[in-house]
Protein backbone atom coordinates (compact mmCIF):
# COMPACT_ATOMS: atom_id res chain seq x y z
CA UNK A 1 0.00 0.00 0.00
CA UNK A 2 1.64 3.18 -0.41
CA UNK A 3 2.34 5.65 1.85
CA UNK A 4 3.30 9.29 3.03
CA UNK A 5 6.80 10.48 2.27
CA UNK A 6 8.87 9.76 5.27
CA UNK A 7 11.05 12.85 6.23
CA UNK A 8 14.57 12.64 6.66
CA UNK A 9 15.73 12.43 10.01
CA UNK A 10 16.85 15.82 10.19
CA UNK A 11 14.28 18.24 12.01
CA UNK A 12 13.55 20.29 8.98
CA UNK A 13 9.97 21.03 9.80
CA UNK A 14 8.16 18.18 7.67
CA UNK A 15 7.14 15.80 10.28
CA UNK A 16 4.03 14.00 10.20
CA UNK A 17 1.65 16.13 12.14
CA UNK A 18 3.42 19.68 11.46
CA UNK A 19 2.65 22.07 8.54
CA UNK A 20 5.42 21.44 5.83
CA UNK A 21 4.33 17.61 5.63
CA UNK A 22 4.31 16.09 2.13
CA UNK A 23 1.98 13.69 1.01
CA UNK A 24 2.72 12.93 -2.32
CA UNK A 25 -0.72 11.21 -3.29
CA UNK A 26 -4.26 12.70 -3.82
CA UNK A 27 -6.40 13.06 -1.30
CA UNK A 28 -10.50 13.16 -1.79
CA UNK A 29 -12.51 16.06 -0.11
CA UNK A 30 -14.86 15.32 2.92
CA UNK A 31 -18.93 16.40 2.76
CA UNK A 32 -21.49 15.75 4.72
CA UNK A 33 -25.21 15.83 3.21
CA UNK A 34 -28.58 15.39 5.47
CA UNK A 35 -32.11 13.80 5.14
CA UNK A 36 -34.61 15.56 7.12
CA UNK A 37 -37.71 14.37 7.49
CA UNK A 38 -40.89 16.42 9.34
CA UNK A 39 -44.68 15.13 9.10
CA UNK A 40 -47.52 17.25 8.53
CA UNK A 41 -51.22 16.41 8.03
CA UNK A 42 -50.85 15.12 4.42
CA UNK A 43 -47.36 13.28 4.02
CA UNK A 44 -44.00 12.46 5.35
CA UNK A 45 -41.97 15.48 4.11
CA UNK A 46 -38.45 16.26 3.32
CA UNK A 47 -36.43 18.95 3.57
CA UNK A 48 -34.68 19.76 0.07
CA UNK A 49 -32.75 23.72 -0.48
CA UNK A 50 -32.87 24.74 -4.24
CA UNK A 51 -28.80 25.35 -5.25
CA UNK A 52 -27.86 28.88 -5.75
CA UNK A 53 -24.41 27.69 -7.05
CA UNK A 54 -23.01 25.38 -9.88
CA UNK A 55 -23.00 22.50 -10.13
CA UNK A 56 -26.88 21.70 -10.51
CA UNK A 57 -27.39 25.31 -10.19
CA UNK A 58 -31.12 25.83 -9.54
CA UNK A 59 -31.44 22.03 -8.79
CA UNK A 60 -33.05 20.63 -5.71
CA UNK A 61 -30.82 18.62 -3.17
CA UNK A 62 -30.37 17.59 -0.16
CA UNK A 63 -28.81 20.10 2.61
CA UNK A 64 -25.17 19.82 3.29
CA UNK A 65 -21.50 20.67 2.67
CA UNK A 66 -17.71 20.60 3.01
CA UNK A 67 -16.31 19.43 6.37
CA UNK A 68 -14.07 22.19 7.44
CA UNK A 69 -10.37 21.34 9.12
CA UNK A 70 -11.00 22.62 12.65
CA UNK A 71 -14.56 20.32 12.89
CA UNK A 72 -15.61 16.93 13.54
CA UNK A 73 -18.61 15.45 10.97
CA UNK A 74 -21.17 15.66 13.65
CA UNK A 75 -20.45 19.82 13.95
CA UNK A 76 -20.20 19.68 10.63
CA UNK A 77 -23.87 18.42 9.11
CA UNK A 78 -25.32 20.57 12.06
CA UNK A 79 -23.28 23.82 10.83
CA UNK A 80 -24.56 22.84 7.09
CA UNK A 81 -28.20 22.40 8.17
CA UNK A 82 -28.39 25.71 10.33
CA UNK A 83 -26.76 27.89 7.55
CA UNK A 84 -28.55 26.42 4.40
CA UNK A 85 -32.40 25.92 6.36
CA UNK A 86 -32.10 27.78 9.86
CA UNK A 87 -32.52 24.41 11.31
CA UNK A 88 -30.97 23.48 14.77
CA UNK A 89 -31.10 21.06 17.76
CA UNK A 90 -32.03 18.49 15.52
CA UNK A 91 -32.76 14.80 15.78
CA UNK A 92 -29.73 13.19 13.82
CA UNK A 93 -27.72 10.43 13.54
CA UNK A 94 -25.06 8.76 10.73
CA UNK A 95 -26.62 7.18 7.98
CA UNK A 96 -24.53 6.02 5.26
CA UNK A 97 -20.98 7.45 3.65
CA UNK A 98 -20.89 7.81 0.07
CA UNK A 99 -17.60 7.93 -2.19
CA UNK A 100 -18.96 6.53 -5.87
CA UNK A 101 -15.41 8.31 -7.81
CA UNK A 102 -18.06 10.33 -9.96
CA UNK A 103 -20.45 11.46 -7.63
CA UNK A 104 -19.28 15.44 -7.40
CA UNK A 105 -18.27 16.81 -11.00
CA UNK A 106 -16.56 19.30 -9.27
CA UNK A 107 -14.19 16.75 -7.48
CA UNK A 108 -13.13 13.45 -5.79
CA UNK A 109 -15.50 13.90 -2.78
CA UNK A 110 -16.90 11.46 -0.38
CA UNK A 111 -20.14 11.91 1.55
CA UNK A 112 -20.55 11.12 4.94
CA UNK A 113 -25.37 11.38 5.32
CA UNK A 114 -27.63 11.52 8.12
CA UNK A 115 -30.87 11.58 8.51
CA UNK A 116 -32.84 13.19 10.65
CA UNK A 117 -36.49 14.01 12.76
CA UNK A 118 -38.43 17.15 12.88
CA UNK A 119 -41.97 18.40 14.05
CA UNK A 120 -42.49 20.55 11.38
CA UNK A 121 -44.51 23.15 13.50
CA UNK A 122 -41.61 23.43 15.61
CA UNK A 123 -39.49 24.62 12.92
CA UNK A 124 -39.31 27.79 10.62
CA UNK A 125 -37.12 27.11 7.90
CA UNK A 126 -35.18 29.61 5.84
CA UNK A 127 -32.61 29.76 3.06
CA UNK A 128 -29.30 31.37 3.32
CA UNK A 129 -25.35 30.72 2.23
CA UNK A 130 -25.57 28.98 -1.00
CA UNK A 131 -28.92 27.71 -0.89
CA UNK A 132 -31.89 30.01 -3.07
CA UNK A 133 -34.55 28.49 -1.25
CA UNK A 134 -35.07 25.98 1.39
CA UNK A 135 -38.62 23.76 1.53
CA UNK A 136 -40.74 20.78 2.71
CA UNK A 137 -41.66 18.24 -0.27
CA UNK A 138 -43.48 15.26 0.20
CA UNK A 139 -40.90 11.92 0.63
CA UNK A 140 -42.40 9.59 -1.69
CA UNK A 141 -42.63 12.28 -4.61
CA UNK A 142 -39.60 14.53 -4.32
CA UNK A 143 -38.32 16.07 -7.40
CA UNK A 144 -35.07 15.12 -8.91
CA UNK A 145 -32.05 15.74 -6.86
CA UNK A 146 -28.88 16.89 -7.45
CA UNK A 147 -25.46 14.89 -7.18
CA UNK A 148 -26.56 11.33 -5.91
CA UNK A 149 -29.23 12.63 -3.77
CA UNK A 150 -31.90 10.31 -5.23
CA UNK A 151 -30.44 7.34 -3.72
CA UNK A 152 -29.26 9.16 -0.36
CA UNK A 153 -32.84 9.59 0.17
CA UNK A 154 -33.93 6.37 -0.85
CA UNK A 155 -31.57 5.31 2.03
CA UNK A 156 -33.08 7.56 4.46
CA UNK A 157 -36.61 6.35 3.96
CA UNK A 158 -36.08 2.53 3.89
CA UNK A 159 -33.87 3.08 7.43
CA UNK A 160 -36.55 5.28 8.69
CA UNK A 161 -39.22 2.32 7.89
CA UNK A 162 -36.78 -0.31 9.55
CA UNK A 163 -36.21 1.60 12.33
CA UNK A 164 -39.51 2.93 13.08
CA UNK A 165 -40.16 -0.88 14.29
CA UNK A 166 -37.45 -1.55 16.66
CA UNK A 167 -36.84 2.26 18.24
CA UNK A 168 -39.35 5.08 18.94
CA UNK A 169 -37.70 7.49 16.66
CA UNK A 170 -41.02 8.15 15.23
CA UNK A 171 -41.90 10.17 18.59
CA UNK A 172 -39.39 13.20 17.06
CA UNK A 173 -42.04 13.65 14.38
CA UNK A 174 -45.08 14.18 16.48
CA UNK A 175 -45.83 17.61 19.11
CA UNK A 176 -45.22 16.64 23.15
CA UNK A 177 -48.50 15.92 23.39
CA UNK A 178 -50.79 13.54 20.83
CA UNK A 179 -52.95 11.11 20.69
CA UNK A 180 -52.95 7.96 20.07
CA UNK A 181 -55.00 8.51 16.60
CA UNK A 182 -51.75 11.02 15.59
CA UNK A 183 -49.36 7.96 16.64
CA UNK A 184 -50.91 5.50 14.42
CA UNK A 185 -51.13 7.86 11.39
CA UNK A 186 -47.51 8.49 11.97
CA UNK A 187 -46.78 4.92 11.53
CA UNK A 188 -49.07 4.26 8.59
CA UNK A 189 -47.32 7.42 6.93
CA UNK A 190 -43.56 6.09 7.65
CA UNK A 191 -44.56 2.11 6.90
CA UNK A 192 -46.87 2.86 3.75
CA UNK A 193 -49.89 0.93 4.73
CA UNK A 194 -52.77 1.11 7.22
CA UNK A 195 -52.92 -0.76 10.32
CA UNK A 196 -55.51 -2.04 12.51
CA UNK A 197 -56.99 0.17 15.16
CA UNK A 198 -57.50 -2.04 18.25
CA UNK A 199 -54.43 -4.28 17.81
CA UNK A 200 -52.28 -1.11 16.85
CA UNK A 201 -53.51 0.25 20.87
CA UNK A 202 -53.38 -2.80 22.11
CA UNK A 203 -49.84 -3.51 20.90
CA UNK A 204 -48.62 0.09 22.07
CA UNK A 205 -50.28 0.69 25.39
CA UNK A 206 -48.91 -2.95 26.53
CA UNK A 207 -45.22 -1.00 25.85
CA UNK A 208 -45.15 1.00 28.73
CA UNK A 209 -44.06 3.92 26.46
CA UNK A 210 -47.05 5.80 26.49
CA UNK A 211 -48.16 8.46 29.38
CA UNK A 212 -51.35 9.12 30.21
CA UNK A 213 -52.20 12.99 30.08
CA UNK A 214 -55.55 14.92 31.65
CA UNK A 215 -56.19 16.96 28.64
CA UNK A 216 -58.27 15.82 25.97
CA UNK A 217 -58.52 16.72 22.38
CA UNK A 218 -60.50 19.70 21.83
CA UNK A 219 -62.59 20.92 19.03
CA UNK A 220 -64.04 17.63 17.80
CA UNK A 221 -67.81 16.40 17.33
CA UNK A 222 -67.16 12.65 18.72
CA UNK A 223 -65.54 11.85 21.83
CA UNK A 224 -62.72 13.58 22.94
CA UNK A 225 -59.39 11.65 22.69
CA UNK A 226 -56.99 11.43 25.41
CA UNK A 227 -53.44 13.03 25.24
CA UNK A 228 -50.24 11.02 25.75
CA UNK A 229 -46.88 12.13 25.98
CA UNK A 230 -43.68 9.58 25.22
CA UNK A 231 -42.06 7.47 28.40
CA UNK A 232 -38.77 8.41 27.73
CA UNK A 233 -37.38 6.11 30.91
CA UNK A 234 -39.78 3.57 30.02
CA UNK A 235 -38.19 3.52 26.70
CA UNK A 236 -34.93 3.01 28.12
CA UNK A 237 -35.55 0.41 30.50
CA UNK A 238 -37.55 -1.57 27.77
CA UNK A 239 -34.17 -1.05 25.58
CA UNK A 240 -31.40 -2.31 28.55
CA UNK A 241 -33.57 -5.81 28.17
CA UNK A 242 -33.99 -5.66 24.75
CA UNK A 243 -37.38 -5.73 23.00
CA UNK A 244 -39.16 -5.51 19.44
CA UNK A 245 -40.80 -2.13 18.87
CA UNK A 246 -42.40 -3.46 15.68
CA UNK A 247 -46.43 -2.53 15.38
Amino acid sequence: MPSAKLPSSSNDGNTPGKKGFIYEYPRPGVAVDAVVFGLDEQALKVLLIRRGLPPFMGCWALPGGYVRMDESLDEAVRRELSEETGLDGVFLEQLYTYGAPHRDPRDRIISVAYFGLVNIRDHRIRAATDASSAEWHPASDAPPLAFDHDEILSCALARLQGKVRYQPIGFELLPPKFTLSQLQYLYEIILGHPLDKRNFRRKILEMDLLVPLAEKEKRVSHRAAQFFRFNRQGYLRLAEKGFNFEI
